[in-house]
């Protein structure tokens, strides 16, 4: 990094390089914008970080994200409490509630078994649903597995699938294929795969 910075204006531009998905060149276009807008914007962002985890808190039920615990869908008595969908990270339930489709509760796993990276199933959220699962067995009706189609998603997935096995209650897979307005010239042999595995009848 050019020397002629004033040294704070580096140290912004080292902090945002540290950000998922932001390189140099990004953090630098990031650091002129801030120091081109309005004080209050500056102040704004600054109070935001500043005040993040002061008003995030981790329900204690799902493991998601929330300003309460339990969160409001945990709490929500219009949602179906005998559905349970388990995804990898909060970001995933997020996209998940966006469709406004799924009525069910959530199970964030905060991660997949990956022994590359040291991460087994005691790092994640497992036996939190099997505890969760036994408190519930009477109530609990359906497991959705909502882990990513890749090698750890995949593993993550059959690992649930065996340590469930024991209960009395449905255990599905989202179902994984072509995305919409996809090309099959372009698919991957493993996504053509599934999509003829979960062909529907029309």
């Amino acid at each position: 990094m050019s020397n002629f910075l004033p040294k704070s204006f580096q140290n912004l531009i080292g902090e945002l390089s540290k950000l998922p998905s932001i390189g140099p060149k990004s953090a630098q276009r990031l650091a002129f914008y801030l120091l081109r807008a309005k004080d209050e914007q500056g102040k704004a962002l600054s109070d935001a970080i500043a005040n993040l985890k002061e008003g995030v808190q981790v329900c204690h039920t799902c493991f998601n994200l929330s300003e309460s615990d339990p969160c409001k869908i945990c709490s929500d008595e219009g949602r179906d409490q005998g559905v349970i969908c388990v995804v990898e990270e909060a970001l995933d339930a997020l996209a998940i509630e966006k469709t406004n489709e799924y009525k069910g509760v959530y199970h964030v796993l905060n991660g997949v078994i990956s022994p590359i990276n040291g991460v087994g199933p005691d790092d994640l959220k497992i036996n939190e649903l099997i505890r969760r699962l036994e408190k519930n067995k009477d109530k609990v009706r359906e497991i959705i597995i909502a882990t990513n189609p890749t090698m750890e998603g995949e593993a993550t997935a059959m690992y649930i699938l065996k340590a469930t096995d024991s209960f009395d209650i449905k255990t599905s897979r989202i179902a994984r294929g072509l995305p919409s307005g996809g090309d099959l010239e372009y698919a991957d042999d493993i996504t053509l795969i599934r999509a003829l595995e979960g062909r529907t009848q029309i």
